[in-house]
């Protein structure tokens, strides 16, 4: 039978190979045929061909395009083919490479490589999620991992589509052209009112659910990178508020943030709003400027965070009756560490994506800044807690790391790279001083360090380049011809004034709004569960799955041990469902 079997796969195995020989030398020949063909004169004479029509006159590839387009097919020498753009003679097929033509493909290629780069950095900014979900997981205890895992995974969804319903509109309605991306001015509408003889923008009104005009490459493209930042800005309340957060509550926050609350000041600063126009208005310096975030996302999210955890109030046993805190450690350091550690690598995303440009070649400078803060910040947070309570809290660790990361988040492109590893050494300090005040003073229960981390060093950050910008970069910005510069370097008080009243624009703003939408919450719905589902861990009360599993049901455990008396410890054979008649005498 072997035999017979192995003498069918060499029959077999031999066929094969000979109709591939024929299928190959039959397709060669044919391919010679068709050569020979195109090299043989033709034996009668043809007419002459007639003459070329005229090329029409290209674009003008120094233009931006006219209408919008989704595809980006519309945009000035937009071309998918890795050929150079040319006029082909129709006799000889010959394309010749004009001054134009080549003009329109560098058009395209600074283009698509801006493009390119910021949807990419947008996608590092999207893996953040992951960092902050396991960072605020290991940081709470394990009867709570599946609430807090779910709160910043879903946040995503939801912030997503609320920021795309009318949060992006708000933020970046008059934001005008995309300059990076060379794309034509779609957004081109924003409120504002007059007051001491100057326009106020408050608010954009266009680009409502992507519809119309704003279904455009160039706007997509924005939209994409912008809705991850604020998802960053939603999930960080969820860190200060976990472990006694009620989920339908926390889904009614994830809208209200993305489609009011996070697009209004950040129409202020972002999109042209009346803090961008300081500069022009009153002078002061190139108006209130932040480069990826450090109050538009971090400060926003970070003092939504306080009034929410304020509201909400303390976990269940973390004060005691005099008002001293108790310790409730995280219940898994290596999630925290990880987490951070895919933070620090999507925050090469967040700050150099800023730029929305891979042509602008201060993306170097960027990442180095925000490579050193970052150092820095763990470093100085490491030795801090060494020198001052014996030990070096990894925790604490992670923390300084943050904050040096969001204190570099504005200044990241105005800045040095000494001015980066001082702004980044203080962060690490300060974020120390910072959840130490909020715990004992302010007696606000933050499990993961939330308003000190994003909150104060996010504050700190903007206040930086009042006193640190080198007055390298930046030139142009908010309409103003010089580049920031900082108090130490010459550049006077006037850049530190508008990055003051940003700051304390965001303080009363936020804090006020966002403390009343919690209020609200509270009187309807509840913001808390209640104590019987805190105190139990909030896995199975609030979302109906156990975030860790460690053993079997008690339900699958009787059943085993039924098992064990019915049948023995042996080998089971196939066993149906247990019944009444196969429970020994004497059990129920």
């Amino acid at each position: 039978m072997r035999r017979r079997l192995l003498r069918w796969c060499g029959l077999s195995l031999a066929l094969s190979l000979a109709l591939g020989l024929v299928l190959t030398s039959g397709s060669s020949r044919a391919q010679d045929e068709k050569a020979k063909e195109a090299t043989t004169p033709p034996t009668s004479t043809a007419a002459p061909a007639p003459a070329a029509a005229p090329a029409p006159p290209g674009p003008d590839a120094t233009m931006p395009p006219t209408k919008p387009d989704s595809t980006g097919a519309s945009y000035t020498g937009a071309n998918t083919f890795g050929a150079l753009t040319g006029t082909a003679d129709p006799t000889t097929k010959k394309v010749t490479v004009t001054q134009e033509t080549l003009a329109q493909d560098v058009k395209l290629l600074k283009q698509g490589l801006n493009i390119f780069w910021t949807l990419l950095t947008g996608f590092l900014v999207m893996f953040m999620q992951a960092g902050f979900a396991l960072v605020e997981t290991g940081l709470t205890r394990a009867k709570n991992v599946g609430h807090t895992m779910g709160m910043n995974f879903v946040v995503y969804a939801i912030g997503m589509l609320g920021f795309w319903a009318c949060g992006f509109a708000f933020m970046f309605g008059g934001y005008g052209p995309v300059l990076t991306f060379d794309g034509p001015n779609i957004l081109d509408t924003i409120k504002s009112i007059e007051l001491f003889g100057k326009p106020f923008e408050l608010i954009g009104m266009k680009g409502f659910f992507l519809t119309g005009a704003a279904n455009d490459a160039t706007v997509l493209t924005l939209f994409l990178f912008q809705m991850v930042f604020m998802d960053t800005a939603a999930t960080i309340p969820t860190g200060a508020m976990a472990e006694r957060w009620k989920f339908s509550a926390f889904m009614v926050f994830g809208f209200f943030l993305s489609m009011f609350l996070y697009p209004i000041y950040g129409a202020w600063v972002w999109g042209g709003g009346w803090l961008a126009d300081l500069g022009v208005n009153f002078g002061l310096g190139n108006g209130h400027i932040d480069f990826a975030g450090s109050s538009v996302v971090h400060m926003t999210g970070g003092m939504t965070a306080l009034a929410g955890a304020i509201i909400v109030g303390p976990r269940i046993g973390k004060y005691n009756k005099d008002g001293t805190p108790n310790a409730i450690p995280g219940h898994n350091i290596p999630m925290v560490v990880l987490g951070t550690l895919i933070l620090a690598f999507g925050w090469f995303g967040f700050n150099p994506g800023s730029t929305l440009a891979a042509t602008d070649l201060r993306i170097g400078s960027v990442a180095v800044c925000t490579m050193l803060a970052t150092a820095a910040g763990c470093l100085s947070s490491l030795l801090y807690m060494w020198a001052v309570f014996g030990k070096p809290d990894p925790t604490m660790g992670c923390n300084g790391l943050l904050a040096g990361a969001v204190a570099i988040t504005a200044p990241c492109a105005f800045v040095n790279p000494i001015g980066a590893v001082i702004i980044g050494a203080l962060a690490g300090v300060l974020v120390i001083w910072s959840v130490l005040f909020v715990e004992r003073v302010l007696k606000v229960d933050d499990p993961v360090g939330a308003v000190s981390v994003h909150g104060v060093c996010g504050a700190f950050g903007c206040l930086s380049i009042g006193f640190l910008a080198t007055g390298e970069y930046g030139g142009g910005l908010n309409g103003i011809a010089a580049a920031p510069t900082g108090l130490f370097y010459g550049g006077g008080a006037s850049q530190l004034f508008a990055q003051l009243i940003g700051v304390l624009t965001n303080v009363l703003y936020v804090v006020p709004t966002a403390w009343l939408f919690f209020f609200i919450v509270e009187k309807t719905m509840g913001n808390r569960p209640p104590a019987v589902a805190e105190i139990a861990g909030l896995d199975i009360p609030e979302m109906g799955v156990e975030g860790y599993v460690n053993e079997d049901s008690v339900a699958v455990q009787v059943a085993g041990q039924e098992h064990l008396e019915v049948h023995g410890p042996g080998v089971p054979k196939k066993v149906g469902v247990m019944t009444d008649s196969k429970v020994p005498v004497g059990k129920p």
